[in-house]
């Protein structure tokens, strides 16, 4: 299934997917994609719903963030090789965790804004996976019993405020609108290898990043796992998991997003993301 939440900011509906790729609301079966609405019994009775019979939603609705209540948002650090090698970095012997504020979440195609005072403001196309059973000291093994679904996320990044200003990186990485998710969260039977998906991102026309999730050093298995010795991960958390190489930071000469850029992400099999960057105002 590929889930979905649409309507204005604050007042999304939970949504479905047809075979003909409309968007179907299927708000009379589920109130929400949040907590135990994510849990592998309550996805299973959608997939019992006649999709078909559901209102289609309006033409050209926004796409919200496809789950809500997100309580922890996990990313990992330099994990795929050949952007560790992009950045001159070692490869990590365990992840990098960092925390990107729940505030940032972000509908798909909503507009980024570069933050005050930013001058260094990046881009970062990444799969994320989320929680959809509570995750404790999980063994590898048993890693999809707890993942309700997977996304393209937009990890974007303040550098300077990341790296020079002291600190954790979750400085550069929480700012508004600097967690873009979705358009859609896909159900894992739609995906059959998460760990062998094309990937790219685009910044007004020209293409940045192009990468697959195979070079990951980390594999989803993995993380789950490996998260979960030192977190309970709940239902609605969100980890996303790390870029491939071409964000601009690591490019000579360095490059950033500016008002009026447009980025475009892409990850085979979880759809497409679209965000005009605009100017902090306030």
């Amino acid at each position: 299934m590929k889930l979905v939440r649409f309507g204005a900011r604050g007042a999304e509906k939970p949504g479905i997917v047809d075979a003909q790729g409309r968007i179907r609301d299927i708000s009379a079966h589920v109130p929400d994609f949040s907590g135990t609405h994510l849990a592998p019994e309550s996805l299973e009775k959608l997939r019992a719903v006649d999709v078909g019979s559901l209102p289609i939603a309006p033409e050209g609705v926004r796409l919200g963030p496809p789950v809500s209540g997100t309580r922890n948002f996990i990313a990992i650090g330099l994990n795929y090789a050949d952007h560790a090698k992009e950045t001159g970095q070692e490869i990590p012997s365990e992840p990098i965790l960092f925390n990107k504020a729940p505030s940032c979440i972000n509908g798909p195609n909503d507009d980024v804004i570069i933050p005050k005072n930013s001058r260094h403001t990046d881009w970062e196309c990444e799969i994320a996976f989320v929680i959809g059973a509570r995750a404790r000291y999980v063994e590898e093994g048993d890693w999809a019993k707890h993942i309700a679904g997977y996304c393209v996320c937009n990890d974007v990044s303040e550098r300077t405020f990341q790296s020079k200003r002291g600190g954790q990186w979750v400085k550069g990485k929480s700012a508004e609108t600097f967690g873009p998710i979705g358009p859609w969260l896909v159900t894992p039977d739609e995906i059959a290898d998460a760990q062998n998906l094309d990937m790219s991102l685009d910044v007004s026309g020209v293409r940045k990043q192009t990468g697959s999730t195979s070079t990951m050093i980390f594999s989803i298995p993995f993380l789950v796992a490996y998260i979960t010795q030192f977190m309970v991960l709940e239902p609605g958390d969100i980890v996303t998991t790390g870029t491939p190489p071409g964000v601009g930071t690591a490019r000579n000469p360095r490059e950033f997003v500016k008002p009026g850029d447009v980025m475009e992400l892409s990850i085979e099999g979880l759809g497409k993301q679209r965000q005009k960057v605009v100017a902090f105002e306030g």
